[in-house]
């Protein structure tokens, strides 16, 4: 325990680990196979992180955008740690130098794709040092890629039992149960262990706003986009992006267009300058989003119906990762199912969310029974306009984020179980509590209710 506070405040600069990372810690240096599934913004890259720097081997970790690689290898050096990349972005004289890295056996992590996985002789070079860790990051990518256009994810088994059959470590925002058995099937480990964090993130506030034309889905947009703060706009075709964006830009409005089909250079450009804040509005396909950890994404806008559920969570939860309010909104029109239907493969996925957007029961219950969490009845998460409506606590034409109050140092609160307590440390993703008897504990900010 000592070696791991001493990492976190050395290292990371951390002072203690947030809920959910310590099990899946645990069970890494157990060395159990571990699929962990965990909120955006939960801290996940640390758990593999702290365990590499706490054993003598090497962790491959294995990711799907070379931009999200670059950021996580570029982050571990500059803390100290010896990370090297290999990916179809490097000259050969960097690729090279990659190599002479991981064969004398001097880079701790290992990033790289599944694609260079697939090549002998990338592989037979990483053999030549012990790996004692896999990683499979944003894992969900073996389903929702694999069987499509990357099918190099599912040759990641092969890849596990060329390197020794290491302790397997698979990470991802969402799962639903049949892609935790896709996952465990195509990576060949059946009783891998999975630690579920939840999905549940109450500052996200979600809603969906009924449109029966363009001009009332472009008017409900712009009202979203000038509520304040940075923001993602989702279109589900690229002509539709470009013209959502030109649009926006004509209200005066300060954005960014990001799509599949711009070159290299000018993708990595519009990120930076919403990376940045240089831009405040990033308008989009969803070939924009994986990797990115802007902290104060105050709304996501989906101006189209997404494929399916999953990936509505997905994209959503980018938003509000520090914790404070965020909107996640959903222009509905009935004629955009049409758009869904026609590029999907499982006709089942788009009705599902057709369903979410007609619903008039809790959104965060429909999000939670999707991902198969057990839902709590009460009266109303307080987080969703349906709910909010329900409770005549505002007009439906004019729904707006309802929360309850940020907790501070020093308030009274109670806490199911332990009783009442007083806040001493309040965090994006936790609070902690000191008791009466002078012990203190984390909780989610969830669990802990002002006292009345």
């Amino acid at each position: 325990m000592t070696k791991w506070r001493n990492l976190l405040r050395r290292t990371f600069r951390l002072q203690r680990l947030r809920p959910g990372q310590r099990e899946v810690i645990e069970s890494v240096l157990a060395g159990r196979d571990t699929l962990a599934i965990m909120p955006s913004g939960a801290g996940k890259s640390l758990c593999y992180q702290l365990p590499t720097l706490q054993t003598r081997g090497t962790t491959v970790v294995v990711s799907p955008l070379i931009a999200l690689m670059k950021d996580q290898s570029d982050k571990l050096e500059e803390r100290g740690v010896d990370a090297a990349a290999v990916n179809s972005a490097l000259s050969a004289r960097e690729r090279r130098e990659a190599m002479r890295r991981i064969r004398g056996g001097k880079a701790d992590f290992i990033f790289t794709t599944p694609e260079q996985l697939a090549n002998p002789a990338v592989l037979a070079r990483l053999k030549e040092n012990p790996v004692d860790l896999f990683v499979v990051d944003e894992a969900h990518c073996i389903t929702q890629w694999g069987h499509d256009f990357r099918p190099a994810y599912l040759g990641l088994g092969s890849a596990l039992r060329a390197l020794g059959n290491p302790t397997l470590l698979a990470l991802t925002a969402t799962a639903t149960p049949d892609v935790i058995e896709d996952i465990r099937r195509q990576l060949g480990r059946p009783r891998m262990r999975v630690l579920n964090a939840g999905v549940y993130r109450p500052n996200l506030y979600f809603e969906v706003l009924q449109t029966t034309n363009a001009i009332e889905k472009r008017q409900a947009l712009l009202e979203v986009v000038r509520s304040g703060g940075a923001g993602i706009v989702y279109c589900a075709t690229v002509r539709e992006a470009k013209a959502v964006h030109a649009w926006l830009v004509a209200q005066g409005e300060d954005a960014e267009l990001y799509h599949g089909r711009l070159a290299g250079r000018a993708r990595a450009e519009r990120q930076d300058a919403f990376m940045s804040g240089a831009a405040r509005t990033m308008v989009a396909t969803n070939a924009f989003g994986m990797g990115i950890d802007r902290p104060d994404i105050r709304y996501v806008v989906h101006y189209q119906l997404p494929g399916s559920l999953e990936a509505y969570y997905q994209e959503a939860g980018r938003a509000g990762r520090d914790g404070e309010e965020a909107r996640c909104t959903l222009l509905y029109d009935h004629a955009d199912r049409r758009v869904q239907l026609y590029f999907a493969r499982k006709r089942s996925k788009v009705e599902l969310i057709a369903a979410y957007a007609r619903g008039t029961q809790c959104r965060w219950k429909m999000i939670l029974e999707y991902f198969d969490e057990d839902v709590e009845e009460d009266d109303g998460c307080g987080h969703c306009d349906n709910c909010v409506q329900r409770k005549g606590d505002v007009d439906a034409s004019t729904l707006k984020m309802k929360a309850r109050p940020r907790l501070k140092k020093g308030d009274a609160v109670r806490v199911p179980k332990y009783g009442g307590g007083t806040v001493v440390e309040v965090h994006d993703d936790r609070i902690v509590v000191d008791f009466p008897r002078g012990e203190a504990r984390e909780f989610e900010p969830r669990y802990v209710v002002r006292a009345k």
